[in-house]
Protein backbone atom coordinates (compact mmCIF):
# COMPACT_ATOMS: atom_id res chain seq x y z
CA UNK A 1 0.00 0.00 0.00
CA UNK A 2 1.36 3.30 -1.06
CA UNK A 3 1.28 6.19 1.45
CA UNK A 4 0.77 9.24 -0.76
CA UNK A 5 -1.66 12.11 -1.01
CA UNK A 6 -3.83 12.28 -4.07
CA UNK A 7 -3.39 15.34 -6.30
CA UNK A 8 -7.03 16.30 -5.71
CA UNK A 9 -6.56 16.28 -1.91
CA UNK A 10 -3.29 18.21 -2.26
CA UNK A 11 -5.04 20.89 -4.32
CA UNK A 12 -7.81 21.18 -1.72
CA UNK A 13 -5.28 21.56 1.08
CA UNK A 14 -3.43 24.25 -0.87
CA UNK A 15 -6.69 26.14 -1.46
CA UNK A 16 -7.48 26.05 2.25
CA UNK A 17 -3.95 27.20 3.14
CA UNK A 18 -4.19 30.02 0.58
CA UNK A 19 -7.51 31.19 2.02
CA UNK A 20 -6.14 31.15 5.56
CA UNK A 21 -3.01 33.06 4.58
CA UNK A 22 -4.86 35.68 2.55
CA UNK A 23 -8.22 36.15 4.25
CA UNK A 24 -7.47 35.61 7.94
CA UNK A 25 -5.07 38.59 8.17
CA UNK A 26 -7.54 40.81 6.29
CA UNK A 27 -10.38 39.95 8.64
CA UNK A 28 -8.06 40.44 11.63
CA UNK A 29 -7.03 43.88 10.41
CA UNK A 30 -10.61 44.87 9.81
CA UNK A 31 -11.53 44.12 13.41
CA UNK A 32 -8.38 45.59 14.91
CA UNK A 33 -7.97 48.73 12.88
CA UNK A 34 -11.44 49.52 11.58
CA UNK A 35 -13.87 48.80 14.39
CA UNK A 36 -17.45 48.38 13.27
CA UNK A 37 -18.56 50.51 16.22
CA UNK A 38 -17.00 53.59 14.66
CA UNK A 39 -19.58 53.46 11.89
CA UNK A 40 -22.46 53.16 14.37
CA UNK A 41 -21.04 56.06 16.39
CA UNK A 42 -20.89 58.20 13.25
CA UNK A 43 -24.39 57.27 12.11
CA UNK A 44 -25.86 57.82 15.58
CA UNK A 45 -24.07 61.11 16.20
CA UNK A 46 -25.33 62.51 12.90
CA UNK A 47 -28.80 62.34 14.43
CA UNK A 48 -27.86 64.49 17.44
CA UNK A 49 -27.74 68.28 17.85
CA UNK A 50 -24.00 68.29 18.67
CA UNK A 51 -22.28 65.88 16.28
CA UNK A 52 -18.68 66.68 17.28
CA UNK A 53 -19.44 66.53 20.99
CA UNK A 54 -21.20 63.21 20.48
CA UNK A 55 -18.32 61.66 18.53
CA UNK A 56 -15.68 62.88 20.98
CA UNK A 57 -17.69 61.70 23.98
CA UNK A 58 -18.42 58.25 22.59
CA UNK A 59 -14.93 57.71 21.17
CA UNK A 60 -13.47 58.45 24.60
CA UNK A 61 -15.07 55.31 26.02
CA UNK A 62 -13.95 51.89 24.68
CA UNK A 63 -17.39 50.40 25.42
CA UNK A 64 -18.73 52.38 22.47
CA UNK A 65 -16.89 50.27 19.89
CA UNK A 66 -18.81 47.12 20.73
CA UNK A 67 -22.10 48.75 21.74
CA UNK A 68 -25.45 48.88 20.01
CA UNK A 69 -27.40 52.16 20.07
CA UNK A 70 -28.70 51.44 23.57
CA UNK A 71 -25.13 50.84 24.70
CA UNK A 72 -24.08 54.17 23.19
CA UNK A 73 -26.88 55.72 25.24
CA UNK A 74 -25.51 54.12 28.40
CA UNK A 75 -22.09 55.60 27.61
CA UNK A 76 -23.61 59.03 27.00
CA UNK A 77 -25.61 58.85 30.24
CA UNK A 78 -22.31 58.19 32.02
CA UNK A 79 -20.86 61.26 30.30
CA UNK A 80 -23.82 63.29 31.56
CA UNK A 81 -23.15 62.00 35.07
CA UNK A 82 -19.47 62.96 34.81
CA UNK A 83 -20.30 66.47 33.59
CA UNK A 84 -22.95 66.89 36.29
CA UNK A 85 -20.52 65.69 38.95
CA UNK A 86 -17.92 68.16 37.68
CA UNK A 87 -20.52 70.95 37.88
CA UNK A 88 -21.54 69.90 41.39
CA UNK A 89 -17.90 69.97 42.50
CA UNK A 90 -17.56 73.50 41.10
CA UNK A 91 -20.72 74.58 42.93
CA UNK A 92 -19.37 73.18 46.20
CA UNK A 93 -16.12 75.12 45.68
CA UNK A 94 -18.12 78.30 45.09
CA UNK A 95 -20.19 77.66 48.21
CA UNK A 96 -17.00 77.66 50.29
CA UNK A 97 -16.41 81.22 49.08
CA UNK A 98 -20.06 82.27 49.43
CA UNK A 99 -21.71 80.08 52.07
CA UNK A 100 -25.47 80.23 52.01
CA UNK A 101 -25.74 81.59 48.46
CA UNK A 102 -29.32 80.63 47.58
CA UNK A 103 -28.73 80.27 43.85
CA UNK A 104 -25.81 77.91 44.42
CA UNK A 105 -27.60 75.85 47.07
CA UNK A 106 -30.56 75.48 44.70
CA UNK A 107 -28.17 74.30 41.99
CA UNK A 108 -26.78 71.69 44.38
CA UNK A 109 -30.27 70.24 44.68
CA UNK A 110 -30.77 70.35 40.92
CA UNK A 111 -27.51 68.59 40.16
CA UNK A 112 -28.14 65.96 42.82
CA UNK A 113 -31.43 65.26 41.04
CA UNK A 114 -29.56 64.76 37.77
CA UNK A 115 -26.88 62.52 39.31
CA UNK A 116 -29.11 60.48 41.62
CA UNK A 117 -32.35 60.41 39.64
CA UNK A 118 -32.26 61.32 35.96
CA UNK A 119 -29.01 59.59 34.98
CA UNK A 120 -29.72 56.26 36.73
CA UNK A 121 -33.22 56.26 35.19
CA UNK A 122 -31.81 56.89 31.72
CA UNK A 123 -29.00 54.37 32.19
CA UNK A 124 -31.40 51.60 33.15
CA UNK A 125 -33.79 52.55 30.35
CA UNK A 126 -31.03 52.54 27.72
CA UNK A 127 -29.79 49.17 28.97
CA UNK A 128 -33.28 47.64 28.78
CA UNK A 129 -34.17 49.24 25.44
CA UNK A 130 -36.86 51.56 26.83
CA UNK A 131 -36.29 54.52 24.51
CA UNK A 132 -39.10 56.70 25.86
CA UNK A 133 -37.91 56.41 29.45
CA UNK A 134 -34.29 56.99 28.40
CA UNK A 135 -35.36 60.12 26.52
CA UNK A 136 -37.31 61.29 29.55
CA UNK A 137 -34.29 60.85 31.85
CA UNK A 138 -31.93 62.70 29.52
CA UNK A 139 -34.48 65.43 28.72
CA UNK A 140 -35.23 65.95 32.40
CA UNK A 141 -31.51 66.24 33.12
CA UNK A 142 -31.22 69.01 30.51
CA UNK A 143 -34.24 70.83 31.93
CA UNK A 144 -32.94 70.66 35.48
CA UNK A 145 -29.53 71.93 34.37
CA UNK A 146 -31.23 74.86 32.62
CA UNK A 147 -33.11 75.58 35.86
CA UNK A 148 -29.78 75.91 37.64
CA UNK A 149 -28.60 78.46 35.09
CA UNK A 150 -31.86 80.40 35.46
CA UNK A 151 -31.17 80.91 39.18
CA UNK A 152 -28.74 83.68 38.25
CA UNK A 153 -29.34 87.06 36.64
CA UNK A 154 -28.47 87.04 32.96
CA UNK A 155 -24.72 87.19 32.54
CA UNK A 156 -23.95 86.67 36.23
CA UNK A 157 -23.84 82.88 36.50
CA UNK A 158 -20.45 81.51 37.54
CA UNK A 159 -21.63 78.18 36.15
CA UNK A 160 -22.55 79.05 32.59
CA UNK A 161 -19.75 77.02 30.99
CA UNK A 162 -20.32 73.99 33.25
CA UNK A 163 -24.10 74.19 32.79
CA UNK A 164 -23.75 74.41 29.01
CA UNK A 165 -21.38 71.42 28.91
CA UNK A 166 -23.74 69.30 31.01
CA UNK A 167 -26.81 70.47 29.12
CA UNK A 168 -25.30 69.71 25.72
CA UNK A 169 -24.32 66.12 26.58
CA UNK A 170 -27.80 65.59 28.02
CA UNK A 171 -29.26 66.85 24.72
CA UNK A 172 -27.06 64.36 22.86
CA UNK A 173 -28.22 61.56 25.19
CA UNK A 174 -31.83 62.50 24.59
CA UNK A 175 -31.30 62.46 20.81
CA UNK A 176 -29.66 59.02 21.04
CA UNK A 177 -32.72 57.77 22.92
CA UNK A 178 -35.01 59.11 20.21
CA UNK A 179 -33.07 57.18 17.55
CA UNK A 180 -34.17 54.01 19.36
CA UNK A 181 -37.88 54.79 18.89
Amino acid sequence: MKNSISPKLMLSLLEIAFCLIVFLPISYCKVSYFPMGANLIDLTCKKTPYYDLCVISLNSDPRSYTADVGGLGVVMADVVKAKATDSLNKINELLKQSPGDRSLTTCVDYYKTVIEGDVPLANEAFASGNAKLADQGMSDAGIVIDLCESQFSEGSSPLTDKNKAAHDVAAVGSAIARTML
